[in-house]
């Protein structure tokens, strides 16, 4: 195969691979042995995080652009006259470590279309992983997409050469996937998912008792959901979210704006601009129900099913609970503390041990790292000044927005491509 040929390719299946976000490293530890080639703690084509916060690499592609389904929002879908491509097994294995070797990656995320059937293609993906490990002795982070209605044999090798699974749920609700790819079941995706999670649970009882015991996907599985492609409410989706975190523990869900690439009745018109606004608000929903103590029903609910694009889901919860405030920086315990706009939890543990030894105010505050432009109007500290006033929700939030700067600020009214 001639060197342009593998660049065509690589130029075809790159470009393809873009609609997948699902690609965070997550901080899993993958030793450099002896005569081995990388590592997943190496300092460090795509740009993801691992948990510690470093920005890694990693070669995304797709195995192939051809598939037996239709679905209506991918660009990959067979009745789309697109050019096709695919690499062979051996041409991933080489385009990996070559690039690896010039320090371009740190690791491979590899997805595909689905050709001939859902187990002839995850073979074929793990065959890459496989050889990598095996062959090439590569430890690097890989990432392998897990094919809907994937057979349990093929799940249970997949997650002894990948870091991380990950099946796509694509539509956030039953309903949505019936309407836009009607030849695909919604148990073929949770199939995958309750092998992978079933499996990590056996890895970590048997690495209880035996600790040679074969590393089972030790990044876990993570899942994306295509926004906006459907009429869901942000509530159906964070609802749908919840429940794949907690049914088959979920290590992370992606949210992914649906970009226009097709006429058809059932989906936005092909110039509606892409929810890059509205994904964002969800990822920190998400976080905001894992990290900071919220429940859905709080954030949203019948009254308020979609999240506010101009200020965040935080703030936007404490306008609509003036009954919370004002909190006693000095008195509130963590819990509520972390409700309040403004304030991390990074900032609530300094908070907490900062005032062991003093009561603060407005300075120590400053110096701790607190947004105070927003967190001033919900709290007290150890000074006379009060900036929370009797003043109503609507126009606490205009002196907020005023004083505020966002990088989104720009997609208040007009919101860009997602991938320019």
């Amino acid at each position: 195969m001639s060197f342009d040929r593998i660049r065509e390719k690589l130029s075809i299946l790159a470009d393809a691979a873009k609609y997948d976000v699902s690609c965070a490293s997550s901080g899993v530890k993958r030793a450099n042995k002896e005569k081995s080639l990388g590592n997943t703690t190496a300092m460090g084509i795509c740009h993801s995080y691992t948990e510690d916060g470093r920005c890694v690499s990693l070669l995304k592609i797709l195995l192939t652009n051809h598939c037996i389904f239709d679905c209506a929002y991918c660009v990959t879908r067979k009745s789309n006259d697109i050019k096709r491509a695919a690499f062979k097994i051996q041409e991933v294995v080489d385009l990996t470590v070559n690039f690896y070797r010039r320090n371009y990656i740190e690791g491979l995320f590899l997805s595909s279309g689905i050709f001939k059937s859902s187990d002839y293609t995850m073979e074929r993906l793990v065959a890459v992983a496989k050889k990598l490990r095996l062959e090439e002795n590569f430890n690097g982070y890989i990432h392998l997409k897990s094919i809907p209605g994937t057979s349990d044999e093929l799940m249970r090798e997949a997650g002894l050469y990948a870091d991380r699974l990950s099946v796509n749920i694509e539509i956030p609700t039953v309903s949505g996937l019936k309407l836009l790819a009607p030849d695909k079941k919604h148990e073929d995706f949770i199939k995958p998912m309750n092998k992978v999670k079933n499996e990590i649970i056996q890895y970590k009882a048997e690495r209880k008792l035996l600790k040679s015991t074969p590393k089972y996907a030790p990044a876990g599985q993570s899942t994306q959901m295509i926004i906006g492609a459907t009429g869901e409410s942000d509530r159906d989706i964070m609802y749908s979210a919840t429940y794949y975190y907690k049914k088959f523990n979920m290590r992370r869900v992606y949210y992914s704006g649906y970009i226009p690439i097709s006429k058809d009745d059932r989906l936005p018109s092909i110039h509606t601009e892409v929810p890059i606004l509205r994904e964002n608000r969800l990822y920190q929903t998400d976080w905001l129900l894992r990290f900071y103590g919220f429940s859905i029903q709080e954030l949203l609910n019948d009254d308020h099913k979609n999240l506010d694009l101009d200020i965040d889901p935080k703030l936007s919860w404490a306008l609509r609970s003036p009954e919370i405030f004002p909190v006693d920086i000095n008195k509130a315990d963590k819990n509520l503390l972390a409700r309040v706009p403004g304030i991390g939890m990074q900032s609530v543990y300094k908070i907490i041990q900062a005032r062991k030894f003093r009561k603060l105010n407005w300075s120590h505050l400053k110096a701790i790292g607190i947004s105070l432009n927003r967190a001033k109007y919900f709290i007290t500290c150890d000074s006379k000044d009060s900036y929370h006033k009797d003043i109503s929700p609507t126009r606490l939030k205009n002196v907020i927005l005023r004083n505020s700067y966002s990088k989104h600020q720009k997609h208040f009214s007009n919101q860009l491509s997602l991938f320019s």
